[in-house]
C-alpha cells in the first residue's frame, strides 16, 4: 500500500460571502528571516473552517537600510540590519497591500491582527524580541488598524455585533491557552527559547488545517515548522489543557538555503532556496531512480554536518537561536535542536557540497538532495523526541513551513517515519499544512475573543469532545 500524504489546502472564499456571512477576518503579520508576509484569513463561525483570502509576501532583505539616528536592534540570519522604524514601514506597506488586494477596509472589515516574528535567531537576548514586537505594532497602527483589534477584548461589547453571538466570553475568558495547550510558564515562553510564540502559532494552525483532512490533530501532538529557523512544540495528553513538554529550535530552511548558495544561481550571501525552486521543476521519477545512489551519498555527507540532539545545558544559543536549556529543564520542557556545526559554523561546508552537486549533476539533483536531507531532518527530530519519551501511542505529527512541505518531501518523510514503526498506518497520523503560522494567528485571535465552535472543536484529545464545560469549571474556581 502506497502511503498517501495528507496535505491541507485552503478553499477559496468570495468577497460577497465575506461581507454577508459571519466571517471572523484576521491578518497575520509576520516578519521572518527570509520573507515578510501579511496573510489574511477568514473563519466562518458557523462551520469553524478557515479560508485563506490572500497573502502578500516580500523579501525581508528588501527592508530599507537604517537612517541616521535610528538604532539597529537586530539582524536577520543573513545579516540584514533592522531598526524599529524600518520594520514598521515594511509591515505597514505589506498589510495595506493585502487589504487593498482583498477589497476590504482596514478599519471596518478587519476584526483582528496577530503579529509575530522569526527573526529572533539573530538577536542577543530573548528580551530584544519585545522591541521587535513593538515595531510590528507600530507598523499595524500606521496602516490604520484600530488598537482594540490587537488586544483581547475586555467584554463582549468590544466584539463586532455580527460575531457577538458566537463568543463564549461571558462563560470563559482567555487564559493564555491557545487551542487547549498551555505555554511553558510565563506568558510567552520566550524565557526558554526565543521563538516559542512561533511554535505556539504553528501548532494551533496545524490543528485548524487538519480539519480539512481526515487527521484528528488534537492533543497529544508534535508540530514542526520548517521556516528559515526551526520551531514547534510537543504536547502532552493532559485534559482539558495539554502541557508543552517539548520545543524545537535551530536551523530548518536555512539548510537548503546554504546548499543552494553554493550553486551560484542565487546571491552567495542572502540567496534562498525559495527563489530557485519556484522556477525549477522537480526531478522526474526516472532521474530519481537512476541517480538514487548519488542522491543518497550526498545526503549522507550533508547529514554528517547536521547535529540533531537534546540541547545541552550549557548552550546560550543553539542553531543561532537564543535558548535557556537550564530554565527549560526546570519547567519540564525538553529542547530539541538542529544545528550545522556550532551555531551554523559548517554552513560554508554545506555551500561547498551544493556547488559540487550543481557542477557535477545540475540543479535537479540539488533539488532531490535537499528533499532527501530535509526528510532526514524530520525523522531525526522525531527520533530524539521518541528517545526522550515525548511520543505517546496516539501522538500525531504535523509539518508546516517551506522546507518541510514542498517538492517530494511529504512522501519521503512518510516513508522514513514508517520505517521507525511509530504506529500502524502512519500516513493517517501525519498532516502537511501550508501557512501553519498564519492559520495559527487566526486561531489565536479566536481564542482571545473566546470565539469557539464547540460542534467542531480544536481543543481536547483525539476523538474526544469539546472541553468548554471543563474550562468553565476550572475558571469558576
Amino acid at each position: 500500500m502506497a502511503l498517501k500524504p495528507r496535505i491541507a489546502e485552503s478553499p477559496q472564499v468570495r468577497l460577497i460571502d465575506l461581507k454577508s456571512k459571519p466571517f471572523f477576518i484576521v491578518a497575520s503579520v509576520e516578519v521572518g528571516n527570509t520573507t515578510t508576509k501579511s496573510i489574511l484569513t477568514a473563519t466562518n463561525m458557523d462551520t469553524g473552517r478557515t479560508h485563506i483570502i490572500n497573502k502578500v509576501v516580500r523579501m525581508t532583505r528588501d527592508v530599507r537600510p537604517p537612517k541616521p539616528g535610528e538604532d539597529v536592534f537586530g539582524k536577520t540570519l543573513t545579516g540584514v540590519e533592522l531598526t524599529r522604524e524600518a520594520v514598521a514601514e515594511l509591515v505597514k506597506s505589506t498589510l495595506a497591500e493585502s487589504m487593498e488586494k482583498a477589497n476590504l477596509d482596514i478599519k471596518t472589515d478587519l476584526n483582528f491582527v496577530v503579529r509575530s516574528t522569526g527573526v529572533v535567531a539573530g538577536f542577543d537576548s530573548p528580551e530584544e524580541v519585545g522591541e521587535f514586537i513593538k515595531a510590528l505594532a507600530d507598523g499595524c497602527l500606521m496602516a490604520g488598524v484600530p488598537p482594540k483589534n490587537m488586544t483581547p477584548p475586555m467584554s463582549i461589547s468590544n466584539i463586532t455585533k455580527k460575531l457577538q453571538k458566537y463568543s463564549k466570553l461571558e462563560k470563559v475568558i482567555f487564559d493564555g491557552a491557545v487551542a487547549s495547550v498551555t505555554p511553558p510558564i510565563g506568558s510567552t515562553g520566550v524565557e526558554i527559547v526565543a521563538n516559542e510564540m512561533e511554535g505556539e502559532l504553528a501548532t494551533a494552525g496545524i490543528k485548524e488545517a487538519a480539519k480539512l483532512t481526515d487527521v484528528d490533530f488534537r492533543n497529544p501532538c508534535i508540530s514542526i515548522d520548517f521556516g528559515t529557523t526551526l520551531d514547534g512544540r510537543i504536547t502532552s495528553p493532559d485534559q482539558p489543557y495539554a502541557k508543552t513538554i517539548g520545543n524545537f529550535c535551530g536551523f530548518a530552511g536555512a539548510i537548503p538555503d546554504a546548499i543552494i548558495r553554493g550553486s551560484k544561481v542565487v546571491d552567495s550571501k542572502v540567496g534562498t532556496a525559495l527563489e530557485v525552486f519556484e522556477k525549477q521543476k522537480p526531478p522526474s521519477f526516472i532521474t530519481l531512480k537512476m541517480k538514487a545512489k548519488t542522491i543518497e551519498d550526498y545526503s549522507r555527507r550533508i547529514h554528517e554536518l547536521i547535529i540533531i540532539e537534546k540541547v545541552p545545558r550549557d548552550r546560550k544559543r543553539y542553531g543561532s537561536v537564543p535558548v535557556r536549556p537550564d530554565a527549560a529543564e526546570e519547567l519540564g520542557v525538553t529542547l530539541i535542536g538542529c544545528d550545522v556545526g556550532e551555531n551554523g559554523s559548517y554552513m560554508g561546508k554545506l555551500s561547498a557540497i551544493g556547488m559540487e552537486i550543481c557542477k557535477s549533476h545540475g540543479l535537479s539533483i540539488v533539488y532531490a538532495v535537499i528533499d532527501e536531507v530535509m526528510a532526514g531532518v524530520v525523522c531525526r527530530l522525531i527520533e530524539v523526541a521518541k528517545k526522550e519519551g515525548l511520543i505517546f501511542e496516539d501522538s500525531t505529527i504535523g509539518i508546516t513551513g517551506r522546507a518541510g512541505i514542498t517538492g517530494n518531501k511529504p512522501k519521503l518523510i512518510l516513508s522514513c517515519l514508517e520505517k521507525m514503526n511509530l504506529a500502524p498506518k502512519i500516513d493517517e497520523r501525519v498532516v502537511f499544512v501550508d501557512d501553519g503560522l498564519a492559520r495559527g494567528a487566526a486561531v489565536m485571535a479566536r481564542c482571545m475573543n473566546s470565539l469557539g465552535t464547540p460542534q467542531n472543536p480544536l481543543g481536547g484529545r483525539h476523538g474526544g469532545k469539546c472541553i468548554l464545560a471543563q474550562r468553565i469549571k476550572i475558571q469558576e474556581k
